[in-house]
């Protein structure tokens, strides 16, 4: 693993100086040490080699994963409706509904430019131990889909999207709930489940005994995450892409 510092901004009055963190992994290397160090696969834009950023990362123990009474209840509303399979990156990248249905829900739940084909074709073609988990209702007939990295210990959950009639029903929290269970059933020690930024990241503090990495170790403290995203918009800093043209 080779580790990139880009400059990221500054404030000279009290000696403050930021810079981002990038990682770039060696063909074949492991993933768990990548992981185990905060970062996550970078993807807001193709790049020339698997790069990594260091960033709140979010995991949960799976091994221990025992779900809430609020868990239980959103479990409650979609057990037994849906079964699920594995499909490997050949499997999927033949099928152009996953596409479309990918390219549809960004679309219409994130916005216009959140996830175009360009981007969505470089997530499918990542060279990363990649998954998806399809969901289907008893006919067969798919309702939705989980991009995941998967190694032996742990199952990170990257990228979902579903039918949008399911929109604002829970399902997205219920895939996220399943994909412990997996991850315990299948014997991964860590369930990775993106960063925990802002407002709009709240929803993963549903998840019991959630982690979150300060930038040196792994923390066990839901209240200091919800301080920490109750305030995220406060420091957000608008900075031009062009600081990452060089990857």
């Amino acid at each position: 693993m080779r580790i990139y510092t880009t400059e990221l901004g500054h404030n000279y009055s009290s000696y403050s100086f930021g810079y981002t963190i990038h990682a770039a992994t060696e063909p074949d290397e492991a993933l768990a040490p990548v992981y185990e160090q905060g970062f996550l696969p970078y993807s807001a834009k193709p790049t020339k080699e698997d790069l990594f950023y260091m960033a709140r990362s979010l995991r949960l123990r799976a091994s221990d994963f025992s779900p809430t009474s609020e868990n239980r209840r959103v479990l409650q509303k979609f057990d037994g409706q849906f079964t699920y399979d594995y499909l490997d990156p050949a499997a999927y990248r033949a099928d152009p509904q996953i596409r479309a249905l990918f390219l549809d829900y960004f679309k219409q739940l994130h916005g216009e430019g959140v996830m175009p084909a360009a981007r969505l074709d470089d997530l499918f073609n990542k060279d990363l131990p990649l998954r998806i988990a399809r969901y289907m209702k008893e006919d067969g007939t798919p309702v939705g889909y989980v991009l995941e990295v998967v190694e032996d210990s742990f199952i990170h959950y990257w990228f979902s999207a579903y039918e949008l009639e399911y929109a604002f029903t829970s399902l997205g929290m219920w895939l996220m709930i399943d994909a412990a269970r997996r991850a315990k059933e299948e014997g991964r020690t860590y369930l990775y489940v993106g960063t925990g930024y802002g407002e709009k990241a709240r929803y993963k503090t549903n998840l019991p005994n959630i982690t979150f990495w300060d930038g040196t170790l792994w923390v066990e403290n839901e209240k200091e995450l919800r301080a920490h995203m109750k305030t995220d918009d406060d420091r957000v800093m608008n900075l031009s892409s062009a600081l990452y043209d060089s990857f």
